[in-house]
């Protein structure tokens, strides 16, 4: 139980740092050095993470575990999809609108997986993530320009990101594979579907061709960081996802968003507002409450998950004293059934 934790807390950790790592090479990237092409710039992250993991694979770090081909085929193009639509809903809305499309993850999430997996969020829960969302909303949400095919690309992105981060969890526990072996076999589908229409969705939102593009040797350095940065990123989240569950990785999600606005005030210097420390605070709090709330919340499942098995225990030997007794009573005794498992990581985060 306690290396469980420890486990966890490392991959939350990770995560974080990996992620507002990453935002803060890409921002620098993007915005001074003029590279927009993020889709083929996150293909690019994919082919790396997959060449990093075939030589870890290599070096005997993990071992390669093959389950079903369709199941690791459709995950891999769902996630390249899911990744080229929210890159178009930033492309096609308002920054607004597209930080709304963020925190309607959640919600989906939740509603997906109590329709079809009936996994319970307690009022606690459901009460912390409100908040949460609340200020995040508050920090990021500014204008909400709307128009229909931005609306529609928001939508389809929002309802693929929840099933593939819903398949990440679901796939690991299923197949009973790590992480990383699922990362390394999903990594080529994913690349090869981005590298497939990443030119031309830059291309689409940018009016530019990434291959004219004028690579100078500043660039070059600032994308291979962002390529090494990436490995980190994709095996974290695919950690966290497997260790937790998908609305607790958006929950962090919504914490590296905050890291990331206080990091750019700080380092950047980027404009600021009482608006965005407010919201900022607010989210903090619904993070904190969530979190308490999950440890709690786990901590009596544990609870009664032992006095299920000790009463189990002293029923299985309630046979035995009456066979000693020469009392008949043994071959009318039912075996007790075994505990029934939560599969509701929210609660055990």
């Amino acid at each position: 139980m306690g290396d469980s934790r420890i486990g966890t807390v490392g991959a939350l950790s990770l995560s974080v740092v990996s992620s507002v790592s990453i935002v803060i090479c890409n921002k620098a990237l993007i915005s001074t050095l003029g590279f927009t092409f993020a889709t083929t710039l996150t293909s690019w992250h994919l082919l790396v993470t997959f060449c990093s993991l075939h030589v870890a694979l290599w070096m005997k770090l993990f071992e390669h575990k093959p389950f079903d081909p369709r199941a690791v085929m459709g995950f891999g193009i769902l996630n390249g999809i899911s990744i080229g639509l929210l890159n178009l809903s930033l492309g096609f809305n308002s920054v607004g609108f597209y930080q709304m499309t963020k925190l309607a993850i959640i919600p989906c999430t939740i509603l997906l997986e109590t329709l079809f997996f009936r996994k319970r969020f307690s009022r606690t829960i459901q009460f912390s993530l409100i908040i949460l969302l609340l200020g995040v909303g508050i920090a990021t949400v500014t204008d909400l320009q709307l128009n229909l095919l931005g609306s529609v690309l928001s939508m389809l992105a929002v309802f693929t990101t929840c099933i593939a981060q819903i398949m990440t969890n679901t796939i690991q526990k299923r197949f009973k594979v790590s992480s990383t072996q699922l990362l390394y076999q999903s990594c080529p589908y994913q690349a090869l579907t981005l590298f497939i229409v990443g030119p031309f969705l830059d291309g689409l939102l940018t009016n530019l061709n990434v291959f004219a593009f004028n690579y100078t040797p500043q660039v070059l350095v600032f994308i291979v960081l962002s390529c090494l940065i990436s490995v980190s990123v994709n095996f974290s989240t695919f950690l966290v996802i497997g260790k937790t569950s998908p609305v607790t990785y958006q929950v962090l999600g919504h914490l590296k968003t905050c890291l990331v606005l206080t990091f750019g005030y700080v380092l950047l210097h980027d404009p600021f507002s009482w608006r965005n420390i407010v919201g900022i605070l607010v989210a903090l709090v619904g993070m904190v409450s969530y979190s308490y709330f999950c440890s709690r919340e786990s901590q009596q499942k544990s609870l009664e998950s032992s006095v299920q098995l000790s009463q189990a225990k002293e029923n299985e030997s309630e046979p035995l004293i009456g066979g000693e007794k020469g009392s008949s009573i043994a071959a009318d005794v039912v075996a007790p059934q075994s505990p029934t498992w939560s599969s509701n990581k929210d609660l055990e985060a």
